[in-house]
């Protein structure tokens, strides 16, 4: 589809890429499904070309390059229809590693963020806790200063590379609980090595996203250099504000990414099934399913770009990137399902692509913010805004 975001070095960035998965990844990845993990070398090719830091500073040997960039990457490997490659990829690249690109000082950096850019260490997000995620102040992994060091100890749930990565970004207690029922203060967060004394990891099994290698990971008095914390002590709140503003547009980026394939692959089966000698795809009925998903697709992907504009303009669009996580997450689940539906007995095997996308999207309207919380940030953004013309008097 043409787009006014797009410009030709877009177009060939995006045949790169494309090309690239097609021949690396593609032939592949149904395996590291299999094994619940996405190799070392596939880390270390995506690195090679560049593609693990794309917003990130030239200084760490990152792209530095405009976010509909970025928006072409993660378009394309939604496209690949393997969920537990594209959350490893973007949980590294724009997650975890994101806070560090923020806040983080060089020395940070140096040590952490550039092996991550090159492929040459994975980095992991914990932030979700058995009793605590969407509320943070719930947390209850703490950080107590001893020192030169940390002295950390919890249990982070649902952490995807957790089976695999040389690092966590880790949300922590560091304080009390002083802001509300949100808990906007006493947050921080800590760059936690993998192999210190006292980390612990259990993969898993989950019903989708199979090759993110999602674990959970407990820290047993773990001592962690002070040099670990990222940016401001007690200011981790704030951070986490923004970064799960990028976590909900990746998230609806990768799932506009996934429905095409998703369309693609439904659309190539009703082409090539025949029932009473006419094609599916000549059954006025169907034909009728298709085009309500087709345009449903069309529209989700406007609000993803405009969203992504928005951002790009140093904005941060909390209510529109809420908006668009919940309608393309959401979106994806009824493609998927009517996919699997339309396929009949051939969607319903295990193997098939459409029992795999339906397996996949689910876990998207849960991750990054559940579709409840997302419609509750919406709900209330829409409420809360004043009539056109009133003043302050008109706010609930």
């Amino acid at each position: 589809m043409r787009s006014p975001y797009f410009d030709d070095g877009h177009r060939e960035f995006r045949a790169e890429v494309r090309a690239f998965l097609t021949a690396e990844v593609m032939p592949y990845a149904a395996g590291w499904e299999e094994r619940d993990t996405v190799p070392a070398h596939v880390w270390k090719q995506f690195g090679e070309r560049g593609l693990l830091g794309l917003l990130h500073p030239r200084a760490v040997g990152g792209g530095e390059r405009d976010l509909f960039t970025s928006v072409v990457f993660l378009e394309e490997l939604g496209r690949t229809g393997f969920g537990g490659l594209r959350a490893a990829v973007s949980v590294h690249a724009y997650m975890a590693t994101q806070y560090l690109s923020m806040v983080g000082g060089q020395e940070l950096c140096g040590a952490y963020l550039v092996p991550a850019v090159r492929g040459e260490s994975l980095a992991a997000l914990a932030i979700t806790e058995p009793g605590a995620g969407t509320d943070l102040s719930g947390l209850g992994t703490t950080a107590v200063r001893e020192g030169d060091r940390f002295m950390v100890t919890g249990t982070k749930s649902m952490v995807s590379n957790g089976m695999t990565a040389d690092f966590f970004v880790t949300a922590v207690r560091t304080g009390p609980v002083t802001g509300g029922p949100r808990g906007t203060t006493g947050l921080s967060l800590l760059v936690i090595d993998a192999g210190l004394p006292g980390v612990g990891r259990a993969g898993r099994r989950t019903l989708g996203w199979r090759s993110a290698g999602t674990a959970t990971v407990t820290f047993d008095a773990v001592r962690v250099p002070a040099g670990g914390l990222i940016g401001r002590l007690d200011h981790g709140f704030y951070y986490l504000m923004r970064g799960l503003q990028m976590e909900r547009l990746v998230a609806a980026t990768l799932a506009v990414g996934g429905m095409d394939r998703t369309l693609d692959e439904l659309r190539a089966f009703l082409r090539a099934r025949d029932v009473g000698g006419d094609a599916l795809a000549r059954k006025q009925a169907l034909v009728h399913r298709v085009a309500d998903l087709a345009t449903d697709l069309a529209a989700a992907r406007q609000l993803v770009h405009h969203t992504a504009w928005l951002f790009g303009q140093g904005e941060l669009p909390a209510v529109e990137c809420s908006m668009a996580k919940l309608h393309t997450t959401e979106l994806a689940c009824r493609l998927a399902d009517t996919a699997l539906q339309l396929q009949g007995s051939h969607g319903y095997l295990e193997s098939s692509f459409a029992a795999r996308a339906q397996r996949d999207a689910r876990a998207a309207t849960i991750a990054a913010g559940p579709s409840e919380v997302m419609r509750d940030v919406i709900g209330r953004a829409v409420l809360n805004r004043p009539a056109p013309g009133a003043g302050p008097a008109a706010r609930t």
